[in-house]
């Protein structure tokens, strides 16, 4: 097993680890739209915040020696499920090989975030 950090991606804000490599694969936790470099959320709507979400990824699996296109299962939180049409126009953007995924609505992110994403993916 294997702690991936990153500062191209946000700290951890918890006693938790931006991802895990184990058996050949990378499990990353949830991230939200932090901004790596400020520690806060600066961009606001559904599709800005999914980007920098998608960007924080792209950023841990680069640290763990995978990629977007290596995801095999995404487990995605919307704030407001109403928001689910303009989140899968950013998100289809990205995942082109269509993994798995879940994409509920809660109550409630950390920060006010309207969007977080955590996924599965391949490593080498």
């Amino acid at each position: 097993m294997k702690i991936i950090e990153t500062p191209k991606a946000p700290a951890a804000i918890g006693p938790y680890s931006q991802a895990i490599v184990a058996n050949g694969f990378v499990y990353t936790s949830g991230q939200i739209p932090i901004d790596p470099l400020s520690g806060a959320i600066e961009v606001s709507g559904i599709e800005a915040q999914t980007k920098q979400v998608i960007r924080n990824l792209a950023a841990v699996l680069e640290a763990s020696g995978s990629s977007l296109a290596r995801v095999v299962k995404t487990t995605c939180f919307l704030k407001n499920i109403s928001d689910f049409a303009a989140f899968n126009g950013v998100y289809a953007s990205y995942f082109a090989g269509k993994p798995a995924r879940s994409c509920v609505e809660v109550a409630a992110l950390p920060k006010n975030a309207l969007v977080e994403i955590e996924v599965v993916a391949e490593v080498d």
